[in-house]
């Protein structure tokens, strides 16, 4: 039983000692021009379904839920953050080759089709990023017209 004590009061100390390492948020004031949305003329329909979505961890401004102060959490949000940004960023469409976008704009589409976008981890507790069937088919039909009139 002492043992568990222990164990316990080293592990409420370790979680208070690492909330002192905080993480850098991924925040924007301004939307850069190279922004997917002012680069592309998106119909109002996908580009919200894009927002509440990917932009969360594909773009330079998250919208952080209350819980993302906490450690070891915010580390996890984080990696997700920067994992995300790296595969695709939206923030920076602009300054992408068109061969790089045609590249992308097919990936978004397969993983829209096999579900495997949005994460499951992100719409466990984002329940409104998760598509509808409808609302997967605007995004991705809007998708295909964009990659044809890239390619054309």
């Amino acid at each position: 039983m002492k043992i568990a004590k222990i164990i316990a009061w080293v592990a409420l100390i370790a979680f208070v000692v690492i909330q002192f390492f905080p993480v850098d948020s991924n925040q924007s004031e301004t939307l850069p021009q190279t922004d997917f949305m002012l680069v592309n003329n998106v119909p109002a329909t996908v580009k919200k379904s894009l927002q509440v979505s990917c932009y969360d961890c594909h773009s330079n401004n998250t919208q952080y839920p209350w819980y993302n102060k906490m450690q070891p959490i915010a580390w996890f949000l984080e990696g997700h953050i920067k994992e995300g940004k790296e595969e695709l960023n939206f923030s920076e469409w602009g300054n992408l080759s068109e061969r790089r976008k045609t590249s992308k704009l097919r990936s978004i589409i397969k993983q829209i089709e096999s579900r495997e976008m949005p994460m499951n981890s992100y719409t466990l507790i984002h329940k409104e990023a998760q598509f509808s069937e409808a609302e997967a088919q605007r995004v991705i039909v809007y998708i295909e017209k964009l990659k044809d009139s890239i390619t054309n």
